[in-house]
């Protein structure tokens, strides 16, 4: 039976890991006929299949406006109370008109009860489910109580209510065991561990015309190492200990190339990392003015690349995260058949590193027999190519489509 699948969430754009995420559980259901509509205030989806409504972005004015006084207080004035409300029934009218205009059958919800990062959009759905009885999974990427920034608040009630709300027709699908472990201890709700997934079945061509020249555009020669830090510019990506890794290699030609930009978290981190750079010397390059989710030319007539272009370019890519819900960026370098540098974050050491995955991995720092790993890596091609395919092996078994597509057709079969 095809179902018309309503995705809801305050963003599907760009590369973070819920739209990233939702594309591919979209494309999974399409293999099914299911077609794939889209709610969110701010979308690069098809607007044939879309509706968009600004004051569902978690940046829209109005819940700017509430977030600035509802996180790092305990209490709330009643203009704030009445402002969500009435925001609230506003987007759960929304809500309404959507699953009205595509005919919906079932919806999944990303993110959007699970990081309160928009409380009247997750009152809204949560009310709505609750009036209509509609099938809904809900796929939780972060949980408040995974995030310091969200642990003093004056929204326990709010948060108590709809992040998530236990409702029967209501599916829960985590990304880790933790966050399943936490929620049902939390909540009293049982969930479906989904993981991160790529399509390992069909591995990527070969670079193409387009992306051939990418490390003469970015300034690169061909005898340069490129150790390729493949993510936003955060303090929980760890990149201080990238810097340390390419200076304990000790040779001109280890570039450290960072594809995002920094911004969400301020600028004093990147401010910080720019100095270290300096001081240790090593050459560091942020090109996430070259690049985007996709590809173009700049104002200046410059090409603009992906971050899939650049992995077959690099030779070593670095991940010493902190803290990751899961770590799309990981998938993608053994995608890629990329060794990779790991920082033994907790959700790795619990859901990924028992599989039997090869990585240097470090224990939160550089140490000279890591380095030295690395140096082996680098120089060793055959060591190098039976790592990584070894890696892409294990990850097609683990962390493909096919696992994900027998987990959401179970999930749907159980729902409708």
């Amino acid at each position: 039976m095809s179902l018309n699948i309503g995705f809801v969430s305050t963003r599907f754009a760009g590369t973070d890991g819920v739209s990233l995420e939702s594309a591919k559980w979209a494309e999974i259901l399409w293999e099914s006929k299911h077609v794939s509509h889209w709610y969110a205030g701010q979308l690069d989806r098809n607007p044939g299949v879309s509706m968009l409504v600004p004051e569902a972005y978690f940046k829209h004015e109005e819940n700017e406006w509430i977030n600035a006084r509802i996180w790092g207080v305990t209490r709330r004035d009643p203009e704030v109370s009445k402002r969500i409300r009435r925001m609230s029934e506003f987007l759960k009218g929304t809500l309404y008109d959507f699953v009205a205009r595509f005919q919906i059958d079932l919806l999944i919800l990303e993110n959007a009860l699970t990081i309160p990062m928009h409380i009247p959009l997750g009152m809204a759905i949560t009310e709505f489910l609750a009036e209509t009885g509609h099938p809904a999974i809900a796929h939780h990427h972060d949980f408040s109580w995974e995030r310091i920034r969200f642990s003093i608040n004056a929204v326990s009630d709010y948060l108590e209510l709809a992040f998530p709300p236990r409702l029967p027709y209501l599916a829960h699908t985590v990304i880790n065991q933790a966050a399943q472990e936490q929620l049902s201890w939390r909540r009293g709700v049982t969930s479906v561990l989904t993981p991160n997934v790529i399509d390992f079945k069909n591995p990527p061509p070969p670079p193409d015309d387009y992306a051939a020249d990418v490390r003469a555009e970015l300034g690169f020669s061909q005898e340069d190492i490129i150790m390729l830090q493949p993510t936003r510019i955060v303090p929980r990506k760890g990149i201080e200990h990238a810097i340390k890794l390419v200076e304990s290699m000790n040779d001109p030609r280890c570039k450290l190339v960072i594809s995002h930009e920094a911004g969400d978290e301020g600028f004093e981190y990147i401010n910080m990392l720019r100095e270290l750079a300096h001081e240790s010397n090593v050459d560091m390059r942020v090109v996430a003015d070259r690049v985007s989710d996709l590809r173009g030319l700049d104002a200046e007539g410059r090409k603009i690349y992906t971050l899939w272009d650049l992995y077959p370019h690099a030779d070593f890519v670095t991940y010493p995260s902190i803290y990751e819900g899961f770590g799309n960026a990981l998938l993608e370098a053994i995608y890629f058949k990329k060794p990779v540098l790991i920082n033994r974050y907790d959700i790795f050491a619990r859901d990924i590193e028992p599989k039997g995955f090869r990585f240097p991995m470090m224990e939160g720092y550089v140490t000279r027999k890591l380095a030295k790993e690395v140096h082996r890596i680098l120089k060793d091609n055959a060591y190098r190519q039976e790592m990584v395919d070894e890696n892409y092996k294990i990850a097609e078994h683990f962390f493909s489509y096919e696992v994900l597509r027998r987990k959401l057709n179970a999930i749907i079969n159980n729902l409708i």
